[in-house]
């Protein structure tokens, strides 16, 4: 640990969960970067049996280092899936803290800090391009309209005072995990981040957002496409029509 890096035993054991498929070029970038940012977490690879040899560079990097472990799935079952799979894992062998980050770079490791940092005072961090001093770096004006507008709308049509809803870099404390109810999330793809951040709302967690500047990847292939878009527009829709009808109705959802 460097002279500037602070120390976050305070909060107890803390896991990176870092989801991966054919991110061969990646991997072992992100976890050193990990690694450098905050040398105290540990980091959980989970692979979704990527063909590209993933997976097999992971166990490499695990061999050689005691903080990074690996995770390896029966196939590619999108992200949440894989997300839900290392929070399980990650509180099963005793973690107390467990982050969701990108392993293409978009999420910078170098951030790490200031999320940890809000989860002294908070349940669940995110960190958010949508909030003052937040921004995407590298984005054509028609992905950044399209985020922005599903972020604003998930927030709206489910009633979320989060700015960015959509986001995927954050930071859960155990006890927050726990009390959402993972095992009724349902919701694999992008729309699993907009399902978790409005359970934790739902169940009176406190929520904080920080500032993070998101950085397009640089190598590999990005795995948005147009159905997943339409996917989580069909899901949020339906989710606050019924969220509003259980709540008219005197039901819940």
């Amino acid at each position: 640990m460097t002279v500037n890096q602070q120390s976050f035993a305070d909060l107890g054991r803390v896991l990176v969960i870092i989801p991966t498929y054919n991110e061969v070029e990646n991997v072992e970038r992100i976890v050193g970067r990990v690694r450098a940012a905050v040398p105290e977490v540990h980091i959980l690879v989970a692979d979704d049996n990527s063909p590209d040899g993933t997976g097999e560079l992971a166990d490499k990097l695990a061999a050689e280092d005691s903080h990074v472990r690996v995770l390896h799935r029966k196939g590619k079952e999108g992200l949440g899936a894989a997300y839900l799979a290392g929070f399980r894992w990650g509180i099963d062998e005793g973690y107390d803290v467990l982050v969701e980050m990108d392993a293409d770079g978009s999420h910078r490791p170098e951030e790490l800090e200031r999320l940890l940092t809000a989860l002294r005072g908070a349940d669940l961090v995110l960190g958010s391009r949508w909030v003052p001093g937040g921004r995407v770096v590298n984005w054509p004006k028609s992905r950044l309209l399209l985020s922005r507008a599903g972020s604003t709308y998930s927030r709206l049509m489910l009633g979320v005072p989060i700015r960015d809803v959509t986001g995927g870099y954050r930071a859960f404390r155990k006890e927050t995990l726990l009390g959402l109810g993972m095992d009724e999330v349902a919701s694999a793809g992008y729309c699993f981040q907009v399902d978790l951040a409005w359970r934790t709302v739902k169940a009176g967690f406190k929520v904080a957002e920080v500032p993070i500047t998101f950085v397009e990847r640089e190598l590999g292939a990005s795995k948005m496409s147009r159905n997943i878009v339409v996917e989580a527009l069909w899901r949020v829709t339906s989710w606050g029509v019924a969220d509003r009808f259980a709540r008219l109705t005197g039901g819940k959802r």
